[in-house]
């Protein structure tokens, strides 16, 4: 046989052999650079494979190392688990529900609402989804909601922040297709590419986000309208001063949050690292805030100064080995070095209530587990890529892409369809560093926009959050939910999610201005 037959077959019997293995249940990164090695091996002994590509290994791992936009995560990871432990989220739940509750399907609304604003605080599914499944799921099940449709929402909602920057998917995303980019321009002879950064992908991730949040309202009160029973009005003792007070002073701090970090990346302020460390900041300070809540000043002084920090960072040339200083400059870091004092008084007092109430232990050790679930990963999956590509499995993927009936679309169908498929058994880290590696190049030199594929695939990752029968955010809503909701309950319930994800996926796919619009405009 061929030797290049022989080394494509072999890349194909890999990427089988893997996905089979992950189905079993075993651990995603030493499934992925142990099936590698073993068919490394295997071709070696066959002579279709060069030990001289093992060799670059190192360099691929000191790249993960260096990278700095890969430090985004942990910090991501850290605000968004410090917001859920120290009951934020909970208290956000509650107020909105107040807020909305009296309307025909405003319970349903509010949470949607929160799972917005959780995604764009938090990144983080699994705390959203059981979060709000342990708080709303009991009140819209004493409210006379439909089982069904109680569970849809809160499970939808809580994967709105796999697409709602900042999202982890969305830093890992970004930082893959940057290098996918850079190949498939320099494969077209172009050797100056338009660089593609995380900051691209947020941009372009948010109208479409808000898209997704207004079909999901939108399904809410089609059903409201023609099944009143399936979502009535929640009646409340409180008058609507009191409810607008109470959810201005809830809703005002993570809000605040929410536009620093954003702000920050869209208006090209910080760098996504930057603003992930601002956020973990901000995060702490609302925790410190939340646990003792009648002795303030310290945190509130803290908050003020962070945003005049940075506003003095970018406004005044800070640097002070100079032989001449102008005095707005000098005045300006005079300001800049109190604001640091006061920011780091409150962050230790913020600190030392976090650790005393317990809160800090669990929320660096979640970070822990999953910021190293993401970097072992994402270590296998470059074992994994290396030697799929070593074996000539990315050249017999670009010919079938390339062979596709119309062209780059037909290409990009198969590929969603794929990723699509993948969902329903595999996480969206593995499809993210196994799948999107190899696809990415081919799929950016038939000409694609590099933003609007890389939100067409968070859409799609979204989705497979929602798929029976391994869709991760139904785990995490039956892990929580009471014994009188079902599996199949919860399964049922989604079905109509799925389908608007499907239909946001094609509206994204029919304007892509939706992604591309924003950054263009921000970044020209």
């Amino acid at each position: 046989m061929d030797g290049v037959l022989l080394g494509e077959i072999l890349s194909l019997l890999m990427f089988g052999f893997a996905c089979g293995t992950l189905l079993l249940g075993f651990p995603v990164a030493f499934t992925l650079a142990g099936s590698a090695l073993i068919f490394a091996a295997l071709g070696i002994a066959l002579d279709v494979f060069s030990v001289n590509l093992l060799g670059g290994l190192p360099s691929r791992y000191f790249g993960v190392m260096v990278n700095e936009v890969l430090v985004a995560v942990p910090l991501f990871v850290f605000m968004g688990v410090m917001l859920e432990r120290s009951k934020i989220a909970e208290q956000l739940l509650e107020t909105m529900g107040l807020m909305f509750g009296q309307l025909r399907g405003g319970l349903g609304l509010s949470v949607i609402f929160v799972g917005m604003l959780l995604a764009a605080s938090t990144g983080i599914v699994g705390a959203t989804v059981v979060t709000m499944g342990l708080l709303s799921l009991p009140t819209m099940l004493k409210a006379g909601y439909d089982p069904k449709l109680a569970c849809g929402i809160i499970c939808a909602s809580g994967t709105l922040g796999q697409i709602i920057p900042p999202s982890i998917v969305l830093v890992l995303l970004g930082d893959i297709l940057q290098g996918a980019n850079t190949q498939a321009q320099l494969s077209l002879g172009n050797f100056a590419p338009d660089p593609v950064s995380v900051i691209d992908l947020f941009a372009g991730a948010f109208l479409p986000g808000m898209v997704l949040v207004g079909l999901y309202m939108a399904w809410t009160l089609v059903v409201a309208f023609f099944r009143p029973k399936a979502c009535p009005p929640v009646q409340t003792d409180d008058t609507r001063a009191e409810v607008r007070a109470r959810v201005l002073r809830v809703m005002l701090p993570p809000a605040g949050l929410i536009v620093m970090v954003l702000g920050s990346i869209l208006l090209g302020v910080a760098t996504p690292t930057e603003a992930a460390a601002m956020g973990s900041i901000g995060a702490l300070l609302l925790a410190g805030r939340a646990i003792v809540p009648d002795r303030t000043k310290p945190i509130i002084g803290a908050v003020i100064c962070l945003p005049i920090i940075v506003l003095l960072v970018n406004l005044f040339d800070l640097r002070m080995q100079r032989d001449v200083i102008p005095a707005a400059d000098l005045i300006a870091a005079v300001l800049a070095g109190v604001a640091v004092l006061i920011l780091f008084y409150g962050v230790a007092v913020s600190l030392a209530r976090v650790h005393r109430s317990g809160i800090l232990t669990e929320v660096m050790r979640s970070t822990l587990m999953v910021s190293s679930m993401v970097f072992v990963i994402l270590l296998g999956a470059s074992v994994f890529s290396l030697t799929f590509r070593g074996l000539g499995g990315e050249k017999i993927v670009a010919e079938v892409l390339n062979a596709m009936p119309g062209g780059a679309f037909g290409a990009m169908f198969v590929v969603m369809a794929l990723m699509f498929v993948m969902g329903f058994f595999l996480d969206f880290i593995e499809i993210v560093f196994v799948v999107v590696p190899i696809v990415g190049p081919i799929l950016l030199a038939m000409g694609l926009d590099p933003v609007w594929l890389g939100v067409m695939i968070a859409v799609n990752l979204q989705t497979s959050f929602l798929t029976p029968p391994f869709g991760f955010a139904l785990f995490y809503l039956r892990g929580v939910a009471p014994p009188s909701i079902t599996t199949m309950d919860i399964y049922r319930g989604v079905m109509p999610f799925v389908v608007i994800q499907i239909v946001g996926l094609a509206v994204i796919a029919a304007f892509p201005g939706l992604a591309t619009w924003l950054p263009k405009v921000l970044f020209n």
